[in-house]
């Protein structure tokens, strides 16, 4: 796998300062690479299947939405019907990966989220469970599946999706949430620990502030000015440069690199005056 070349410009010829989408001048080689994305169907796994797909790979995009995760895959990959919080389903999507490539080089767990600002007191217990079951559980679940797959890899990467909430503390999020993530940070330690032996890397990437469909439709305008205002850079990021990020770290370049939590938040996580 290589590591491509930088186009270098001139700084009085830059257009693109501070702005989102600049980082794409490193390419990968990916050819003879099996990767498989967990909720690949938007957002920063669908640009992540992209990525890997534009750079050779053969994908397998798993998702719970079987409309977004065949769109999403439509000239990608092969998308796969999957409930990462579902043992069953885990198991259902390795045995076909299994069954059709025999192997797996990078495993992406991407899959994660929540849907409702709670604070700890008025938490519904159901939510709870449903939150920390797709935020860690799945991690866990997919992770258990691939390990025997990665083995087999000249250079067997798992790159887990993290997240400033597990960093920072913010009303604006979900406790389960923050939890949960905390506890991919704190297994993606223990995973490179135990995998390391076998020449696994297992690292996390920790965002904030990703412009994604789904901030597009729950933030408007003004929200969304008042929290690129809130961030050091000034700006989103958007999903392009979190899987920039996580094809760094399943490349052979980044094979000294294991156990960590890269923090790709804009400087979100310092104490900045904003005015």
């Amino acid at each position: 796998m290589v590591l491509g070349r930088r186009r270098w410009v001139p700084c009085s010829h830059r257009t693109d300062k501070g702005k989102a989408g600049h980082v794409s001048d490193i390419s990968y080689a990916y050819s003879g690479r099996v990767v498989t994305v967990t909720g690949a169907g938007t957002g920063i796994g669908q640009a992540t299947a992209v990525a890997f797909a534009e750079a050779g790979a053969t994908v397998f995009l798993l998702d719970v939405d079987d409309e977004a995760g065949q769109q999403a895959a439509a000239g990608v990959g092969r998308f796969l019907h999957c409930d990462v919080t579902s043992a069953e389903d885990v198991d259902a999507a390795f045995e076909r990966i299994t069954a059709s490539t025999g192997c797996l080089d990078v495993l992406v767990n991407n899959a994660g989220g929540f849907w409702v600002q709670r604070t700890t007191e008025d938490l519904p217990l159901e939510e709870w469970h449903r939150v920390i079951d797709l935020n860690l559980n799945a991690v866990f679940l997919t992770s258990r599946r691939a390990v025997p797959l990665l083995r087999a890899s000249t250079a067997g990467r798992v790159v887990n999706l993290g997240s400033l909430a597990a960093q920072v503390a913010s009303y604006r999020t979900s406790p389960p949430y923050a939890a949960a993530k905390a506890g991919v940070h704190a297994l993606t330690r223990v995973m490179a620990a135990e995998l390391a032996a076998d020449g696994i890397t297992v690292n996390a990437i920790a965002p904030s502030a990703v412009l994604t469909d789904r901030i597009r439709s729950v933030r408007d305008r003004q929200e969304r000015a008042a929290t690129a205002q809130s961030i050091p850079l000034g700006r989103y990021q958007d999903t392009e440069e979190v899987a920039s990020w996580i094809l760094y770290l399943a490349s052979k370049e980044a094979g000294f690199i294991t156990g960590q939590t890269i923090s790709v938040n804009g400087g979100r996580h310092m104490a900045h005056e904003t005015s």
